[in-house]
């Protein structure tokens, strides 16, 4: 990681609430093709979130705790804030003398850019505002969030604003947190009438349908980009009695999780 700071554009997906399961079922039945082709070997990574809701999560992300691998470790981290004891931490990672990744970043000539979905973005209180705060532009509406059916769309109309007046010659850092997974998220489904594990994939295959346009608007700018797809926790349906998240269980601490590079024209 450490290689790529300043050479190539950075892009921080997270897909807010997405159940391993749910992300792993889709791709491997090729209900998510957009995915398929760029996730490294075509399948999903399982690890765990530091986290079990978004608040936490992020500022953990944003300290370099990203979702760790199930297996043994340690686990070399991508980047880290400095620490004295930091055990994961090795000679590949890009550790930064600052608080957060937007702030190390800004220090490095990158623009940074927030795209919120969920409420812990939503910049409508001072507690909605502490994560879009770290970052040099940050945006959010309405039509960004969980009861928008095409939130996804909404954000990349304005990332497509951001990058036309964003010079090529400067590194971007587009932070995008995608709300459609989150409850509710019945209307993706046709005659749902409550939010379960099928609206759940069918957010998900809606999601899918859009990264093309993603990558595109940030793969055009004439530099790689390194790209970090993850969920910040799971949800649950159901499963031993309970429903949505912030506890416990292992459909809300296991994540699905991927990084790769985009090379010009790849999209």
């Amino acid at each position: 990681m450490r290689d790529l700071i300043g050479s190539h554009d950075l892009l921080l997906v997270t897909l807010d609430t997405l159940r391993f399961d749910v992300a792993d079922d889709l791709v491997r039945a090729g209900r998510t093709p957009t995915l398929a082709r760029v996730l490294p070997g075509g399948r999903w990574e399982r690890r765990h979130s530091p986290a079990s809701f978004t608040y936490a999560a992020h500022h953990a992300f944003f300290a370099g705790f990203l979702p760790t691998p199930t297996g043994p470790g340690p686990h070399e981290r991508l980047f880290a804030a400095r620490f004295p004891g930091s055990e994961s931490a090795g000679a590949d990672t890009w550790v930064f003398d600052a608080p957060d990744l937007p702030t190390a970043l800004r220090v490095e000539g990158y623009h940074t850019v927030c795209l919120g979905g969920v409420g812990f973005f939503n910049l409508r209180s001072p507690l909605g505002a502490v994560l879009p705060g770290l970052f040099a532009e940050a945006y959010w509406e309405p039509g960004f969030g969980v009861t928008a059916p095409d939130c996804l769309d909404a954000q990349l109309d304005r990332l497509a604003e951001v990058v036309d007046r964003t010079p090529v010659d400067r590194p971007l850092f587009t932070f995008l947190n995608v709300a459609a997974l989150h409850q509710p998220n019945r209307h993706y489904l046709p005659g749902a009438e409550t939010d379960d594990r099928a609206s759940h994939a069918a957010a998900l295959e809606y999601v899918d349908s859009r990264l093309d346009r993603l990558f595109a608007l940030v793969g055009g700018r004439g530099r790689p980009t390194f790209v970090i797809m993850c969920s910040d926790h799971g949800t649950a349906y159901g499963e031993d009695g309970h429903t949505g998240h912030r506890f416990g269980h292992e459909v809300v601490w296991t994540v699905p999780y991927a990084h790769f590079t985009l090379d010009p024209g790849d999209s």
